[in-house]
């Protein structure tokens, strides 16, 4: 049975920091477990370590593929989720298929800078609207509201130490996504494959994982606080409700 059936409540990246201000929060499990992070890392491997063995791109690109497949396919096999093998699959996919039509080892890592200054960008604009990024999609997955946006929106706005945290969580994610592009570029740009391919997998899922962790040690508290103000809200208007409900019936 799959971890994920066990434990129904277990979310992985962004979404675990959903549930920052309980107790359960794990950086392992945060990251897929150890195989996801293997599942995240393999491809990768394979294709720097081959390609530098072998100078065969069209080796390497085959091998790689074949791994990726055979991941989606082990899982689906054991009937496990398929969301994150999936998903892995396409980004590998994009990037196996851009490094083919090129003919560049180097274009493989391509689509990786694409992402990373789409989401170095968005992130920015968010903190010039004054509605943190990070703010937005912890609190989307935490509550998943269906209607009444603007106050939901607000809800967490307008908690100024739950709003800073956003804030500088959001600033610590483009500070990973920016460092990514200053140190990676130069070594694309210079034709580096081994180093590029290196420090890729150094800044993925390692630079992942403390930046979660670093995220979950700002927001908790805060997190923690405004549930417990909400609680203790909802339960105040409850009993209001309650009196006034027995206020109405003692009258009639």
């Amino acid at each position: 049975m799959n971890d994920n059936d066990q434990n129904p409540k277990k979310r992985t990246g962004m979404a675990s920091l959903a549930a920052a201000g309980d107790d359960d929060f794990s950086v392992i499990d945060a990251i897929g477990g150890p195989r996801g992070v293997v599942e995240s890392m393999l491809p990768g491997v394979v294709f720097v370590v081959l390609f530098v063995v072998t100078s065969d791109l069209n080796l390497t690109i085959i091998v790689s593929a074949v791994l990726a497949v055979a991941q989606v396919i082990v899982r689906l096999i054991q009937r496990q989720s398929l969301m994150g093998a999936l998903s892995g699959l396409i980004a590998v996919g994009i990037c196996l298929i851009w490094a083919w039509q090129s003919h560049e080892a180097r274009n493989y890592y391509l689509f990786g800078f694409l992402t990373n200054a789409a989401y170095m960008v968005l992130l920015t604009v968010t903190l010039l609207i004054r509605v943190p990024g990070l703010g937005v999609m912890i609190e989307f997955i935490r509550t998943l509201p269906t209607e009444h946006w603007r106050a939901w929106l607000h809800d967490w706005l307008d908690d100024a130490p739950l709003k800073r945290a956003y804030t500088i969580v959001t600033l610590l994610w483009i500070g990973v996504f920016g460092l990514r592009l200053v140190v990676q570029v130069p070594l694309y740009l210079a034709d580096q494959v081994a180093w590029l391919g290196t420090t890729r997998l150094l800044m993925g899922i390692p630079f992942w994982a403390l930046a979660i962790w670093v995220s979950y040690l700002i927001v908790a508290t805060p997190m923690h606080r405004h549930k417990l103000a909400a609680q203790a809200a909802h339960a105040e208007s409850e009993s209001a409700s309650s009196a006034s409900s027995e206020s109405s019936a003692s009258a009639n």
